[in-house]
């Protein structure tokens, strides 16, 4: 049994100590990350490791000595990062060696993103895997020579224990440096190879068609999701997968995407006590989960819900939507009105120790009727499914479960929600999982575009308050004085200027936000951010650099266009600028989008499933986009009627705008709410009701 207590709380006493009475390296209690304001950093402020934080002190440091640097990455709720550093970090043995023999640095990975990108790339050319915590030993001008994820302390499986790992290194270090020189090369060399774009190639016609098929060929019919154990939601493969759908009426495509977010809802990857989704499924049932939940998926997650919604009408996939805002609003915003990152998988030093019950645990919170219930509907067993607890998770939807029961569904509706109450009431008397506070302007950006669309379906006035606040944040908190989007902001500091992720997702938000509300302030910051992005990150051939062009180049500027478990940063730019351009008339934005989109088409037309952002993207600049321009008076009752008409309808390339006042294109007999439709080259006659719109709407269909 761990007899680690609440991390919250340990993290709170650092951030309080008067930092003005200690030394520059800390003290003899501390080591310098007591002086950072990254989560992740702080967790660490307490070893017996002679930390630095990555800059100029840690690369002369190891200059002036001629020490090896010993790299550190990992991120504040990452479960093997604890371990590593439970195990290592806080072993005085360990720290001796690394103090005596190497300059150690630590690295945020979601602070700095650059950094680990870079560096995982090295160590996944040079092991053929990568994870976290990373493990990168490298020169003093930060060339890496040998790389690793953890370490264990004790030989272990066949891996040998971290100090005679270290020690080998020294001793290589020390007395083969011509050697270490070579590898050096060799590795930056493999680097550049592998981060130089191929000329000369032109995009796939088919690559739409490719892309489905490809991901057919990784799709799981059984339990839904792509691919094996272990299996992440990928929302942005239903996303493609929708439009395609849509747009060909390949039934499959659209039954791929409803099968699998119905069974992950299921699940144990879904919260089903206090809502939100788990990082991912360690099988391939969506069973156990890594009991992470960070904001990124809360926000793409919810906004495929919508989607899925949007396409099929099914009241369902809106509720998913809604009960992942239910958990974002309640768990993840700060009074400030920014969205926290994370929160831990750990608890009390075990995984998932927060989430996880027994049949005695859910009897002492409800009557035995309803506990023998919520046991046999949730699978809570005296055995377990989770080292001897149980993770809650439901075998089929409440329709056939209240079928099995012999009750209606509204009545198993209305008790489950009630055991579910009560239930989180009780849990929170459980010592909390850490929540990292930091607020990431990317991750910020999609939940800020997700709340929005949720407003827009729903019209909940929350939702909408959720994502005005957080804007409000982002641009007077996480823009600096000259304008520039800060990455992060924590303990009242904005660090680390802002990447291409993180503009591509604040102006996808803002352009979100203009959508729902057509405050015209909304639209003005998008098209300011738009073209600072260009400005800052635009490269020769139209792709944009991952990292702006007066910040600190690691190894390489890179420019990646593969999308993962969120877009990469080309794709989501190359979105918000087609649809920016569109809205505003701007055309230096459309053509920026295209070269982007042309760019990373041609870069592999073989894999096209690598690019679906860019596909979605593509999908705008066609002839088949549809305009719905509002003129008149856009908070009047029929405005918001239509704009909620519209926004239930699932229509992948459109394009919403508000008119200027007396724009002669545009009337708006004695100011009266306005709708002129565009679809197909062809406009048709402008309409004034959401009845009105319904019918036109259906001859579009």
């Amino acid at each position: 049994m761990s007899t680690r207590g609440d991390e919250n709380e340990r993290v709170r006493r650092l951030i309080e100590i008067d930092k003005g009475i200690l030394p520059s390296n800390g003290g003899d209690l501390y080591n310098r990350l007591i002086f950072a304001t990254s989560p992740y950093l702080l967790q660490h402020a307490e070893n017996p490791v002679d930390w630095y934080e990555w800059g100029d002190e840690a690369f002369s440091a190891a200059r002036l000595e001629n020490k090896p640097m010993f790299l550190s990455i990992g991120y504040a709720t990452c479960h093997w990062c604890h371990v590593m550093a439970h195990e290592s970090f806080e072993d005085k043995e360990v720290a001796e060696v690394l103090n005596r023999d190497y300059v150690p640095v630590k690295v945020d990975r979601e602070e700095r993103p650059d950094i680990d990108a870079q560096y995982m790339t090295v160590a996944q050319m040079m092991t053929g895997s990568g994870g976290w915590p990373l493990t990168i030993v490298m020169t003093p001008d930060g060339e890496p020579f040998f790389a690793a994820t953890y370490l264990p302390n004790k030989p272990r499986m066949g891996m040998p224990g971290i100090i005679t790992i270290l020690n080998r290194i020294t001793q290589f270090w020390r007395f083969e440096p011509e050697k270490v020189a070579e590898n050096c090369t060799a590795i930056m060399d493999t680097l550049k190879k592998y981060h130089k774009r191929p000329s000369g190639g032109v995009a796939d016609k088919d690559a739409e068609r490719t892309a489905a098929r490809q991901l057919g060929e990784m799709y799981d019919a059984e339990w839904g999701g792509f691919g094996d154990a272990p299996k992440f939601p990928m929302p942005l493969n239903y996303a493609f997968l929708l439009r395609y759908g849509t747009k060909t009426g390949d039934g499959r495509t659209l039954e791929m995407t409803q099968h699998s977010l119905r069974l992950m809802r299921q699940g144990g990857i879904f919260d089903q006590i206090g809502f939100g989704f788990h990082r991912y499924s360690v099988d391939r049932q969506w069973l156990v989960p890594h009991f992470e939940k960070m904001l990124y998926d809360q926000a793409l997650l919810s906004h495929i819900y919508l989607e899925a919604f949007q396409a099929t009408g099914d009241a369902c996939y809106r509720e998913v939507a809604e009960e992942i805002f239910d958990f974002v609003l309640r768990e993840m915003q700060s009074p400030e009105g920014a969205f926290h990152a994370a929160l831990d998988a750990d608890s009390e030093g075990e995984e998932g120790k927060f989430y996880v019950w027994t049949p005695a645990e859910i009897r002492e919170v409800l009557d035995r009727d309803d506990a023998e219930l919520f046991c046999r509907l949730f699978d809570i067993t005296e055995q377990g499914n989770f080292e001897g607890k149980n993770i809650p998770h439901l075998s089929s939807p409440n329709a056939r479960l209240a079928e099995q029961e012999g009750i209606s569904g509204e009545e198993l509706q209305v008790r489950l929600e009630a055991c579910r109450k009560a239930l989180l009431i009780a849990r929170e008397e459980r010592i909390r999982p850490f929540l990292d506070r930091k607020a990431v302007a990317f991750w910020n950006g999609m939940m800020m575009a997700s709340l929005a669309k949720g407003y827009a379906i729903s019209g909940n006035v929350p939702y909408l308050a959720a994502a005005q606040r957080c804007a409000q944040f982002l641009l007077e908190q996480q823009v600096n004085g000259e304008g520039r989007l800060m990455r992060s902001f924590h303990l009242g500091r904005a660090a680390v200027p802002g990447f291409l992720e993180d503009y591509a997702g604040v102006i996808w938000g803002l352009i979100s936000l203009y959508e729902a509300t057509f405050g015209a302030e909304y639209l003005r910051q998008a098209e300011r951010l738009a073209a600072e992005m260009l400005r800052l990150f635009r490269g020769p051939d139209g792709l944009l650099y991952d990292s702006g062009s007066e910040t600190e180049e690691i190894l390489l500027r890179t420019r990646n266009t593969h999308d993962g478990v969120v877009p990469s940063g080309n794709s989501l730019a190359a979105l918000v600028l087609t649809k920016l351009g569109r809205m505003t008339k701007r055309g230096e934005f459309i053509s920026a989008a295209r070269s982007i989109i042309a760019a990373a088409l041609g870069m592999d037309s073989s894999q096209p499933v690598s690019h679906l952002g860019i596909l979605i993207a593509a999908g705008y600049t066609d002839e088949s986009t549809i305009e719905f321009t509002f003129a008149g008076t856009a908070d009047s009752v029929a405005a918001r009627e239509m704009v909620q008409t519209v926004s239930r309808r699932f229509i992948p390339a459109l394009i919403v705008r508000k008119a200027g006042d007396n724009d002669p294109d545009y009337p708006a007999p004695e100011g009266h709410a306005t709708l002129y439709v565009c679809a197909n080259g062809a406009c048709m006659p402008s309409v004034r009701s959401a009845a009105d719109l319904e019918k036109l709407l259906d001859t579009l269909a």
